[in-house]
């Protein structure tokens, strides 16, 4: 498995984890300006935006952090770190494939539409977190 994840260009893994962080971003945006119901997330377990906005924002963040982390690594910027880098890939790859199982639990919407980011995202996370350094 890890050789067919090999033949992803790393360039193409960093374009994958980009528009993985967009499109979360993005989800979360329309959450929080209401686009999105909120009986469409969170397993429609959110009864309030109260409830739902802490939880909007902080992936929102998080989501912002990858993708600017990805950059990095993708333009090469932290060569120095290359334990660190390799460790905080792995902690991505953890947290998206959770993430992942979670959505394949929740709503239809999240089945069909956030399950299939969140394994664009796992993909592309993983390769680059397999990338030798």
């Amino acid at each position: 498995m890890l050789k067919k994840l090999r033949k992803i260009n790393m360039k193409t893994a960093v374009f994958m984890a980009i528009s993985f962080y967009s499109l979360t971003i993005l989800i979360h945006v329309l959450i929080i300006s209401g686009i999105i119901p909120l009986s469409w997330v969170n397993g429609g377990r959110s009864e309030s935006f109260a409830t739902q906005l802490p939880i909007s924002i902080f992936n929102t963040i998080i989501s912002i952090i990858g993708g600017v982390f990805t950059l990095m690594v993708g333009g090469n910027m932290l060569y120095k770190y290359k334990r660190g880098i390799t460790v905080i890939c792995w902690f991505f790859v953890v947290l998206w494939s959770f993430g992942f199982i979670q959505q394949l639990l929740g709503t239809p919407f999240e089945k069909m539409v956030f399950s299939l980011i969140l394994l664009l995202g796992v993909i592309a996370n993983l390769r680059i977190a397999i990338e030798k350094r």
